[in-house]
This record gives structure tokens, C-alpha cells and sequence, in this order.
């Protein structure tokens, strides 16, 4: 354990980030898996109504530094492409 004050700090800030950063993260896996639900169920309509929310949540993430920008426009180029594989 840290002894000093604004080491103790640190801790207390990296906490609160790494908690935020799980909860994005989170928001992010949800959207997708939602994706996948509406993929596997062959509902053109909500794949594509979850593909919105999907990728305005990693924009976001994105934004915010949780993710890079490349992985961020890989994984909504992905998630583009297997929803334009059911239409």
C-alpha cells in the first residue's frame, strides 16, 4: 500500500478509470452481442436498428481513448459486413 498522499491518489483515480473503462467496454460487447442475436435470427430489422446503437457505442469508446481508432473502425467494418450478409 502507498504511503504517500498523492500516490494514494493515483490509486483512488486509477480505480475510478479502470471502472469506467469496464463499464464502456461493456456497453460495447452488449451492442455487438445484440448484433449477433438478431443475426442469428435472421431479423434483418433489428440487426440493422442494433447496428446503429453498435456502432454509435464504439464511436464513443473510441472518443474517449478506450479504444484505438483502428480497432474501433475494424470492428464496426466487421459488424457492417456480417449484417449486409443477411439483406
Amino acid at each position: 500500500m502507498a504511503n504517500i498522499k498523492s500516490a494514494k491518489k493515483r490509486i483512488k483515480v486509477i480505480e475510478a478509470k479502470t471502472l469506467r473503462n469496464k463499464m464502456i467496454k461493456s456497453r460495447v460487447k452488449t451492442a455487438i452481442k445484440k448484433i449477433d442475436v438478431a443475426i442469428a435470427a435472421n431479423d434483418i430489422e433489428a440487426a440493422k436498428s442494433a447496428l446503429l446503437y453498435a456502432t454509435s457505442e464504439i464511436d464513443k469508446a473510441s472518443s474517449k481513448g478506450i479504444y484505438h481508432k483502428n480497432t474501433a473502425a475494424r470492428k464496426i467494418s466487421r459488424l457492417n459486413l456480417s449484417v449486409n450478409k443477411l439483406a
